[in-house]
């Protein structure tokens, strides 16, 4: 089955760090551009990050300098190393797999951020 499965989400301190993962299953990994989205109660589901099949990355304004999106095409697996988290890093967070028309989605893990 085509998928992608993210791990990693959790309750977290202000100031602190986590790292997702997301593995991705029967797609030719290595031609896909990943992406990281998250979505807060009450909110629309945002950009966070992508990492092309070339390893060029973007981020959002908001995560810049504290968040940092990989990938490790041997293990079809990216991952978003999130440091100095703050309460508004609060959401859901999902995965995407995009090749020209073709874009698969994970079913997200919460990420909480609070004291």
């Amino acid at each position: 089955q085509v998928q992608v499965v993210e791990s990693g989400g959790g309750l977290v301190q202000p100031g602190g760090s986590l790292r997702l993962s997301c593995a991705a299953s029967r797609i030719n990994f290595n031609i896909y551009t990943m992406g990281w989205y998250r979505q807060a109660p009450g909110k629309q589901r945002e950009l966070v990050a992508t990492i092309s099949p070339s390893r060029s990355t973007n981020y959002a304004d908001s995560v810049k300098g504290r968040f940092a999106m990989s990938r490790d095409n041997a293990k079809n697996t990216v991952y978003l190393q999130m440091n100095s988290l703050k309460p508004d890093d609060t959401a859901v967070y999902y995965c995407n797999a995009a090749f020209r028309s073709n874009t698969i989605w994970g079913q997200g893990t919460q990420v909480t951020v609070s004291s």
